[in-house]
């Protein structure tokens, strides 16, 4: 009993010597914590390299853009590039929803598959499969292109009747795995043949165009091809339909390579910075520039020099199966010359390139004796091996393998730690799909990597989910995905088509705004024209010698203005202005007309006070922004309150002589009430004092209004044919007499029926701040009943009206906000969102900001125009001043009117001038200019 004990503790004391020989003959492969993050540092330096535009060619870790997309949460998506798709959906969501049959062609060696794949939903999740292999003559991988795809047409056409599917016409995923540089989700251009194929006047072409040449030579059925993917990606969206985290996909197999969903903003290839896309990494070229020549040992450099590709695919060649046996044996050999092996001794076996092979290292390292099998294929390789040379083999393959796996964490730690940093999370939560033989078959192998990553990003939760056929299946994923993403989209597009405007449109909407011009000046239509065309009896814009103090006076809500405005004229020429903001007490808003007007007066009493004015008389201008009928300067009719007011004994009143009784009421000081304006009038006069061809104002803001300088001929309800009057246009009521109807659309309409105003103000309603966020609401609405958006389910802050303010539409469309921060927006607006939603949110924000400004625009070619022809000029020079929220706030708003101006009024050169505070400084000057026309005409 005791001798046994001796001679087990002997033999275990031999192993553990035995052991430690090789551990320190083989130091260098045995690899440190520390060496594996500064592994990870550089290789994070490679893929940035790789993104960057600059940087790309010269890459080594290439980096390629795949047009597969994805969201933070995991959702797996397909991009058509020159559509800029961007679509929503869980991959899980779409197939669960899809009812088709799909088929997927997996190309990537000398024998291809075909594969049928129908998704169904009766409650579960399922993929039903069927395959058939191919095999490919080696005279068709060496004879011509279309020899090889005749072939593969052929085999498709038998694969196709042999399932009774030939008169469908079915969408088709390509896996097609050789190094290609890809333009689109179905274009892919192959560098360069690898694996034995040679098949001629394939190089630097399509192999999509390819296909379908070949099945069209052959005119027997047709297919339609919506995706070419390399195995890596079809791994990620295999796994990806079982965990919607799956995020990055790996292969360790024959070869080894990963991708990953990158940022759109850090892929300087691609277009547009929205979303994230599938990155290939084809890192299995990383250290092809030098970068790991210190981590690499002289039998990496040995098996690199006998490789078929010298220098290329360095990191491949130290993690991948094709050369982990083959390293196991340089390393034996090399043991055995130092006569650290085998006596000494080597056999012509184990001389043999290739002849130690990766299924034996799984097989020593799988049996629980494998020290026997190491005897075993030693043996085998022609050798006596000793039990230490058996030990000692065994330890050989641990190293190896357990290096493979060790190098293959560290990248992928880098991969985590960048997705990590790009989506701003304190601790990441990811899934990895694997496929790959030395992944599945090496017994050792996953553990090692699972443990050893894990280590390297202690704030990463990482699963590893192994991929079922991720070339195959996978292929005909990420097709079933892309085609029903493709009618998802035309749905989408189809219900936005109605509100992108096309150039005949538009000119169309300034030919009819020209004629409800027209109308509305006329005094025998009048009466029934929406576009009211209302005088102002603002006779003249500042010439710049105006001067001297004056007062406005800014009403049009809960808050008014008083300020005081000083002209200058001359050297000093300027406008210095003071103000003070004072409150209406709701009890004033719905009492007496007497009550409100003497609030007024002892508000402007303060102020004068304040400015120790007191007891001054000055020129006062009044914006009163109340629907109004105004029969001369300084008359106005209120017509009916709005905006929350019911004082009694104004509406049918003029306001000028309610305010005038009110000071003479208080006795105190006497005012000269000159002019009664509206904000655009205002607006127009502001700009007019720092530019002399401002004859135009706008407002696009909760609103929206025009005003103009017309010939006084043409001012059919003002007697007088000399000179130019401001026109107030109103030309919000635009299309309330029908003429919109065929450019107004269901959510136009739904805005209108539920407006207070149902009927009114239609133009208004299509452009103007106030009601743009509505539409897009309706929009929302109408896409998420349709499953379009929000996974189908309408909240009910998406049910509530007004939600969606112009701020947010604003925010949502600026050109430096992530994704992130727009889903940020709609989770403060209450919806629960994908960043997936967020980009079709913008869409849609973006299509109906569009729509008003050109719109906006169409109607502003029609002012200028009609300004040129009335004065029979050829080109005109003309300013518009211009206010409101949406102009100055919203990103995009004012570029796209300018540019539809200038493209519908091409005899026009029209500037736009923002204006500043038209309401109180534009009251001011037309006070000013009535005054001085006043005292020149009593000159």
């Amino acid at each position: 009993m005791i001798a046994s004990h001796l001679l087990a503790y002997f033999f275990t004391e031999l192993n553990h010597d035995q052991v430690q020989k090789v551990d320190q003959y083989l130091y260098h492969m045995r690899l440190s914590d520390e060496t594996l993050l500064e592994i990870a540092k550089r290789f994070r330096k490679e893929m940035e390299k790789g993104l960057g535009a600059t940087t790309h060619p010269t890459a080594s870790v290439k980096m390629l853009p795949t047009f597969v997309r994805s969201t933070p949460d995991g959702t797996v998506l397909v991009s058509v590039k020159q559509l800029h798709l961007v679509f929503p959906k869980l991959i899980v969501v779409l197939l669960s929803a899809e009812h088709g049959e799909f088929l997927a062609l997996d190309l990537g060696g000398t024998n291809f598959r075909v594969l049928w794949v129908k998704v169904t939903d009766n409650g579960l999740q399922k993929v039903e499969m069927e395959n058939q292999i191919y095999a490919i003559p080696e005279d068709i991988m060496r004879g011509s292109g279309t020899q090889l795809f005749d072939h593969i047409a052929e085999c498709l056409a038998n694969f196709m009747d042999k399932l009774q599917i030939k008169d469908k016409k079915l969408p088709l995923g390509f896996t097609f795995s050789f190094p290609c540089l890809q333009t689109k989700l179905d274009e892919s251009f192959l560098v360069s043949w690898t694996k034995g194929f040679k098949s001629s006047g394939v190089e630097g072409k399509d192999v999509v165009t390819l296909i379908r040449k070949a099945i069209q030579r052959r005119g027997d059925f047709d297919i339609d091809i919506v995706a070419v993917v390399n195995d890596t990606v079809g791994t990620m969206m295999t796994c990806g339909y079982d965990d919607q985290n799956c995020e990055i996909g790996l292969i360790v197999g024959t070869g080894s390579n990963a991708c990953y969903m990158e940022e759109m903003r850090h892929i300087d290839m691609v277009e547009g910075d929205e979303g994230r896309m599938c990155i290939n990494m084809e890192w299995g070229a990383f250290g092809d520039d030098g970068a790991l020549d210190d981590i690499r040992t002289e039998f990496d450099q040995e098996i690199d020099m006998g490789s078929l590709n010298p220098g290329k695919q360095l990191f491949e060649k130290m993690i991948s199966g094709m050369y982990m046996g083959e390293l196991v044996r340089l390393i034996l050999v090399k043991m055995a010359k130092e006569e650290l092996l085998f006596g000494g001794k080597l056999s012509p076996e184990l001389l043999a390139t290739g002849h130690f092979e990766t299924k034996d290292v799984s097989d020593i390292e799988g049996e629980k004796d494998g020290i026997q099998k190491a005897r075993e294929i030693l043996v085998r390789l022609g050798l006596d091996p000793t039990q230490e040379d058996c030990v000692a083999t065994h330890r050989v393959c641990q190293i190896v393998s357990t290096r493979s796996a060790s190098l293959c964490a560290a990248t992928l730690a880098a991969v985590l730690r960048r997705i990590k940093e790009n989506k701003g999370e304190e601790r990441l939560r990811s899934t990895i799909g694997v496929d790959g033989s030395v992944y599945k078959k090496h017994p050792h192998f996953a553990k090692r990597l699972h443990k050893t990553v894990r280590h390297l990003v202690p704030d990463c939760d990482i699963r590893f989910l192994r991929s079922e056929d991720g070339s195959g299946k996978g292929a005909a994923m990420v097709t079933a995905v892309a085609y029903r993403l493709v009618d998802q989209h035309r749905a989408r597009q189809k219900t936005l088509e109605p509100l992108k405007l096309s150039r005949e449109q538009l000119l169309e909407v300034k030919r009819r705004m020209k004629v409800e011009m027209e109308r509305g000046l006329s005094k025998e239509t009048h009466t029934i024209a929406p576009v009211k065309m209302l005088p102002t009896y603002v006779c003249a814009t500042p010439d710049g010698t105006e001067k001297g103090d004056f007062l406005a006076l800014d009403l049009g809500g809960t808050n008014f203005r008083v300020l005081l405005v000083r002209v200058r004229n001359g050297k000093r020429r300027g406008v210095e202005m003071h103000n003070k903001i004072y409150s209406i007490p709701r009890e004033v808003m719905h009492g007496t007309g007497d009550e409100l007007f003497d609030h007024i007066v002892q508000c402007i009493a303060d102020f004068l006070e304040y400015m120790g004015m007191k007891g001054v008389s000055l020129p006062l201008g009044f914006t009163f922004s109340f629907p109004c009928q105004q029969n001369s300067l300084d008359e106005s009719i209120l017509l009916k309150w709005t905006k929350g007011f019911k004082a009694s004994g104004c509406e049918g009143e003029d306001v000028v002589t309610l305010l005038k009784e009110a000071i003479h009421r208080r006795e105190e000081f006497d005012l000269d009430v000159v002019a009664v304006v509206n904000d655009t009038v205002g607006t127009m006069m502001t700009c007019g004092y720092e530019d002399p061809h401002c004859e135009v104002g706008l407002i696009v803001g909760t609103g929206s209004n025009a005003c103009y300088m017309e010939e006084m001929r043409n001012v059919e309800l003002v007697e007088g044919e000399e000179g130019r009057m401001c026109v107030n246009m109103e030309w919000g009521a635009f299309g309330d007499n029908g003429c919109l109807d065929d450019f107004r659309t269901e959510f136009d309409a739904a805005v209108d029926e539920l407006s207070l105003n149902a009927g009114k103000q239609r133009f208004e309603k299509m452009i103007s701040g106030m009601y743009l966020g509505e539409i897009v609401r309706n929009i929302l609405i109408d896409f998420t009943k349709h499953g379009l958006l929000f996974r189908g389910r309408i909240s009910e802050r998406l049910k509530t009206r007004g939600i969606f303010e112009t701020k947010f539409l604003s925010q949502i469309e600026s050109d430096c906000l992530a994704l992130l921060q727009v889903r940020a927006i709609l989770h403060h607006l209450g919806l629960e969102s994908t960043c997936d939603d967020s980009i079709i949110v913008k869409e849609v924000c973006t299509v109906v900001a569009r729509r008003a400004a050109q719109l906006c625009g169409a109607g502003m070619a029609a002012v200028v125009d009609k300004i040129r022809e009335n004065r029979g000029l050829d080109t005109l020079k003309v300013t518009v001043g211009v206010d409101g929220t949406l102009y100055k706030l919203h990103p995009h708003f004012a570029k796209v009117m300018h540019e539809t101006v200038k493209d519908l009024a091409p005899k026009c050169d029209v500037s736009f001038l923002e204006s500043e505070d038209g309401s109180g400084k534009g009251a001011a000057l037309i006070t000013a200019v009535a005054c001085r026309i006043r005292e020149a005409g009593q000159r």
